[in-house]
């Protein structure tokens, strides 16, 4: 095997790798702010992330009994 061939490929994967290792990072930060801007608007809604899930199960509650408030209220006929 030619060594400059053998160099020359392994710098390429060495690019290669480093392209994917920034477009990776860029993306992790880019979530990283989407995280936070997420949080300040739960936290705008007077909601504390930690407390996401029982909030949305709460609403879904509301959602339910609504929808049977209103069906209870349709005529039958």
């Amino acid at each position: 095997m030619n060594y400059e061939e053998n160099l020359n490929k392994l710098r390429d994967e060495l690019e290669k790798s480093k392209s994917i290792k920034y477009k990776a990072e860029a993306k992790l930060e880019q979530l990283y702010s989407q995280k936070e801007e997420l949080i300040k608007e739960i936290k705008a809604l007077n909601i504390e992330p930690e407390n996401l899930e029982g909030e949305i199960a709460k609403l879904k509650s509301e959602i339910d009994e609504l929808f049977k408030q209103a069906n209870e209220l349709m005529p039958k006929e």
